[in-house]
């Protein structure tokens, strides 16, 4: 990962791309990219890790502000065993190698999903990385872990039941600014660009409330391969977008 020195290896930012505020990225297909290969689906998650890195670089390089990715949902914790205690790991690992490199490019890390029942040693380190990144002002690296966009929902409805049952909140004022701020990360802007890879066509539960009007972009390419050409192709697509929010475009004026 680059420290200000040395953004320069990175290709620069392309005038003629539009950079999108905020990426959010499912990272799918790292157990199909090392079953193609004749491996564990394991070494799949640990090459997806390297991808991981490259997209933080990039997303530093060509002037993103925020960037979400999704590294273990709600529903994961029907896998195996095995391949649970290994992606936890992983994450382990990462956060203890790369939060030095995080820190010295300027990189603010916030986790968002649910914390209770998750493993002591997990919670210290994720503690941890946004304590010390805290006043960081480059890049926000938002990682949804035991992330659920309907549990996400869920709470936010209770806290706001909550508050109106104490009397603090009337019912009546509950608008769709009052929901966003119950949500995990209620300053953050919506992302403009929702990319998932492996060919995949769904949500898978992400980001359900700030999608709303994102531009979604899905290409065939498994994470572990995801590099700098299919990054470009990304914001190439996105480019060629009209970001239109539920109005009419302009030739149709």
């Amino acid at each position: 990962m680059p420290n200000d020195s040395a953004t320069g290896n990175l290709a620069p930012q392309r005038a003629d791309l539009k950079i999108p505020r905020h990426l959010a990225v499912t990272m799918d297909g790292n157990g199909r990219w090392a079953k193609a290969r004749g491996k564990a689906r394991t070494e799949g998650h640990r090459a997806g890790i390297g991808a991981l890195r490259k997209l933080v670089e990039l997303s530093i390089s060509y002037g993103i502000d925020y960037l979400t990715v999704f590294s273990f949902s709600s529903e994961n914790w029907t896998r195996p065993r095995e391949e649970i205690d290994f992606i936890f790991g992983l994450m382990r690992r990462f956060i203890a190698s790369d939060l030095e490199r995080l820190i010295a490019n300027n990189v603010r890390i916030r986790v968002i999903g649910e914390r209770s029942g998750l493993d002591r040693q997990i919670l210290k380190l994720i503690d941890k990385a946004e304590a010390d990144t805290q006043a960081n002002t480059g890049l926000t690296l938002l990682v949804a872990f035991n992330y659920g966009g309907k549990p996400e929902l869920v709470q936010a409805v209770q806290k706001l039941a909550e508050q109106a049952a104490s009397g603090e909140l009337s019912p009546a004022d509950i608008d769709e600014s009052t929901i966003q701020s119950a949500l995990y990360a209620p300053d953050v802007p919506d992302p403009d660009l929702v990319l998932r890879t492996s060919g995949e066509h769904r949500f898978s539960n992400f980001l359900l409330w700030q999608s709303a009007y994102s531009e979604l972009v899905f290409i065939d390419d498994y994470w572990p391969d995801f590099d700098e050409p299919a990054f470009v192709r990304v914001l190439e697509d996105f480019t060629r977008r009209e970001r239109r929010f539920g109005a009419v475009e302009a030739r149709d004026l």
